[in-house]
């Protein structure tokens, strides 16, 4: 132990350890990493004690879509700035890793996209664990409320420019029927993580997809082609491959709850994950953003367009979590690891994040009967 700065020891909590909720433990937490869980006569004489009062303590939310937060939306500031205050407003509500998602927009935005995140992470930024590329190589047909006007397929530059960052990860969400297999290998061969996502493919360009190195499916049901009788299409293929990963909007509004549970039913345990698709009213008080060029409101929680298409959402992760519990009626512990375990094993983060273990990142949450956030550490702070 570092005799110069005592270790942080959290107390009196329910801990939620790779075996489910235990009590009677304390999380001994130094430079940045949990060193411990101990009874509490066991802990140094020195420990600084925090009484978290019976609190569940579990690991820190991940987010891997979140287009903004605190009133800023990503496209709109593409800078360290505008990247701080997004991970901080998403904080409050328990996210101690998130990717700054931005949407389709033009190879000159994105390229300042990057290089903001990759500042970012070299501040150490709290929280900020890589970029999400959503778009703009995706489907007109399902296009949401992106800008079709942006969409294109990338030549080799661009496809370099967007898989730069090399200090954190990189999310790309692409239509896999509008980007040729040899470019999705490329990106992947580069280091990015691939996933489907507003995509019109059938069930057969959605299996070639995977074949070429996708490996998931962005806020699935959403955005891209239904399972039919006679063409299971994105959906489909999404709930049969038992490697690929799904990302879920768990706000009672994006998806039904029947089919999460279906989702739920069919994916192999571990293999769905929560996300908010959050947009700069998390944390803000003003309901409304500008997206380009137009005036996106929330009304009532739910965030449209003007033509009355979903764009994003006003949902945090510990409300995610909290209808994951009540919608879904799944136990806390399995919501909690669809926030936390289960996408940072998606991101290749499982070995460092997500979980309450020694040697893991301290990043933790601490939630009220109510599960609501009542403390949040990153890195042990």
């Amino acid at each position: 132990m570092n005799a110069l700065r005592p270790a942080t020891a959290l107390c009196n909590a329910r801990v939620l350890t790779p075996d489910g909720f235990v009590e009677g433990l304390a999380v001994l937490m130094q430079d940045g990493l949990i060193v411990d869980l101990v009874a509490v006569e066991a802990l140094p004489a020195d420990a600084i004690r925090r009484d978290l009062q019976g609190a569940a303590l579990v690991p820190g939310f991940i987010d891997a879509q979140v287009n903004g937060g605190g009133g800023v939306l990503f496209n709109n500031a593409t800078t360290v700035d505008a990247i701080r205050t997004i991970a901080e407003a998403h904080r409050r509500f328990g996210t101690t890793g998130l990717l700054p998602t931005l949407i389709s927009d033009d190879a000159e935005v994105m390229a300042r996209a990057v290089e903001a995140t990759r500042a970012a992470i070299e501040a150490k930024v709290p929280g900020v664990l890589g970029i999400h590329l959503e778009g703009p190589y995706i489907a007109p047909a399902r296009k949401g409320t992106h800008n079709a006007t942006k969409f294109r397929v990338p030549d080799d530059g661009e496809v370099a420019m967007a898989t730069s960052l090399d200090n954190g990860v990189t999310l790309l969400t692409l239509a896999p029927e509008q980007v040729p297999a040899d470019t999705i290998r490329a990106m992947v061969d580069r280091g990015a993580i691939v996933v489907a996502g507003h995509t019109a493919a059938t069930y057969e360009q959605i299996r070639a997809g995977i074949d070429a190195g996708v490996s998931g499916f962005t806020h699935l049901y959403n955005a891209m082609s239904p399972l039919l009788g006679r063409e299971p299409g994105a959906v489909g293929a999404a709930l049969e491959d038992e490697g690929s990963w799904c990302g879920v909007i768990v706000d009672g509004v994006h998806v039904h709850p029947a089919s999460l549970r279906v989702a739920l039913a069919a994916k192999p345990r571990g293999k769905v994950f929560l996300v908010t698709d959050a947009m700069p009213m998390v944390g803000s008080d003003d309901p409304a953003f500008d997206l380009y060029g137009e005036t996106i409101t929330a009304v009532d929680g739910v965030v449209r367009n003007a033509a009355g298409s979903l764009a994003g959402s006003a949902l945090d992760m510990a409300s995610a979590v909290r209808n994951t519990v009540r919608l879904l009626g799944l136990p806390l512990d399995e919501a909690a690891r669809m926030a936390s375990t289960y996408p940072a094993e998606f991101l290749g983060l499982g070995d460092t994040h997500g979980r309450i273990a020694p040697g893991w990142r301290a990043d933790l949450v601490a939630l009220d009967a109510d599960l609501r956030v009542i403390g949040t550490w990153i890195g042990g702070e």
